[in-house]
């Protein structure tokens, strides 16, 4: 696995919503499939919530973390907070566009803007606090 951990866009980890609706939902999925496609890795956010000190510790070095909350509430931020986990990249769905309800049959194309939403963050370089050869996993670059 660590041989896998180490390539080119694991060092973005993906911190998603979970919540119960669509848009926490979404958050979620978006993050398994920018994961399954190779881009970033999704990383247990309840465990750095369950204050998990390996996690939280793999959070504050890694170089780039995207934070994907489905709506204003904010819980993943809020998480992040109350762990001491800096973060630059916010991205909520609401803001987006896409209204909160309880359907959960989810629909691909806001999967999709998500998705390009989350990419377009990350374009933005990396958060200004980075763990100097560190990826999102806790292994090694050099």
């Amino acid at each position: 696995m660590a041989d896998e951990c180490c390539t080119q866009n694991q060092n973005i980890m993906l911190l998603s919503c979970s919540g119960g609706s669509n848009v926490g939902q979404l958050a979620n999925r978006a993050a398994v499939e920018l994961t399954q496609e190779g881009f970033g890795k999704m990383f247990c956010l309840a465990g750095i919530g369950g204050h998990i000190s390996g996690l939280v510790q793999s959070a504050k070095d890694v170089q780039q973390i995207i934070v994907i909350d489905g709506c204003d509430v904010g819980c993943s931020k809020a998480i992040l907070k109350n762990a001491d986990v800096p973060f630059k990249h916010y991205v909520v769905l609401t803001e987006l566009g896409i209204g909160k309800n309880k359907d959960f049959n989810l629909k691909q194309d806001e999967v999709d803007r998500v998705k390009a939403a989350v990419k377009q963050l990350a374009n933005e370089g990396p958060a200004a606090s980075s763990g100097a050869g560190s990826s999102c996993c806790g292994c090694s670059s050099s």
